[in-house]
């Protein structure tokens, strides 16, 4: 029995897949050239190792099926002789949330998949991904530049919500109710994911020559700050400290260690990262005034990456998907 053609929605994803994925041998090729240890060094060159050889099967897949390869990013996007633009394990951090950029989008994507190997294909991203998740996260803790999030007391009994004020957040005297954990959890991700994400744009803003793009990065940098402050503000609230991350820094360097192009799809890829989280977070959330803030914010995220979409159009940088040309089989 011959094997099937790629369907469209194997196609979309394996094209998805494609320009994350060169995304990311770009800025681990770059942070690995800056790592400060040789631990970190070898953690990011041992990931490049295991992901190239995916890429290049890749674009297998596509040219054995007559489908185009993308461009994606190439070693035009990069700069490996720029000195370092972040330094105090950044690398590694922001290594760590990509790695959790990208399981959420293979999840997303075998869902879209229907032959073997492409199926297949996915589970052994999948398995990288979780295996360099757990690698970063490890360094990060051992190292002192990942804090843990905020203990506990142990719950001693279960129950069921049986007051529908429990939504409300607050009782007929205007008390709010504690957080749970869950609600906590997703606002100290917020917090977590968005300090990276601030110094990594930061680092940005600081190496754009053209002026309306720095502009737009600030404009991403003082959003992350906005998401930060409010986040926080809710927790500090019941008297809650979150804390702080040690790790990240950015230096005074001036020299972009990626091109343009790249900078901007990043801060899109890491917006719809954000705006995928808020929705999470405001979805299992039960009081009302988390759900409103976290809509907020998502509407102010959604208009910051259309904003980059723009940008990216205006200057050629957006490459297009493949189309609904629909194959009519005899």
């Amino acid at each position: 029995m011959s094997k099937q053609p790629l369907c469209s929605t194997e196609i979309g994803a394996l094209w998805m897949t494609y320009q994350k994925k060169t995304v990311i041998l770009r800025m681990i090729e770059y942070f690995r050239e800056t790592a400060e240890s040789t631990r970190a060094r070898k953690l990011l060159d041992n990931m490049w190792k295991d992901l190239y050889p995916m890429v290049e099967e890749l674009k297998h897949i596509l040219q054995k099926e007559g489908a185009a390869v993308p461009i994606g990013f190439t070693e035009h996007d990069v700069n490996l002789n720029a000195p370092p633009l972040y330094i105090n394990g950044f690398g590694v951090m922001f290594s760590r949330v990509l790695k959790e950029i990208s399981m959420g989008m293979y999840t997303l994507h075998v869902t879209m998949t229907y032959r073997d190997d492409i199926i297949k294909y996915y589970r052994r991203l999948t398995q990288i991904t979780h295996t360099y998740y757990y690698e970063f996260t490890t360094y990060l803790l051992e190292e002192g530049l990942l804090p843990r999030p905020t203990f506990i007391n142990l719950p001693q009994s279960s129950a069921y919500i049986t007051d529908k004020a429990y939504l409300k957040g607050t009782n007929i005297l205007g008390h709010k109710r504690k957080l749970n954990t869950i609600e906590f959890g997703y606002l100290y991700h917020l917090i977590e994911t968005n300090i990276t994400g601030m110094q990594l744009i930061s680092g940005f803003a600081q190496c754009a020559d053209d002026s309306d793009l720095k502009r737009y990065f600030l404009k991403g940098q003082q959003l992350s700050k906005k998401m930060i402050a409010e986040a926080t503000a809710l927790l500090q609230a019941e008297d809650i400290q979150v804390p702080a991350t040690p790790g990240g820094t950015v230096t005074n360097s001036t020299v972009s260690p990626f091109s343009e192009k790249l900078m901007t799809y990043c801060v899109y890829l890491l917006s719809n990262f954000g705006l995928g989280g808020q929705s999470f977070g405001a979805a299992f959330s039960l009081r009302n005034d988390l759900n409103a803030t976290m809509s907020f914010l998502a509407k102010d995220v959604f208009e910051f990456a259309r904003d980059g979409i723009h940008i990216m159009i205006a200057n050629g940088w957006l490459e297009e998907p493949p189309s609904m040309d629909i194959h009519h089989l005899r």
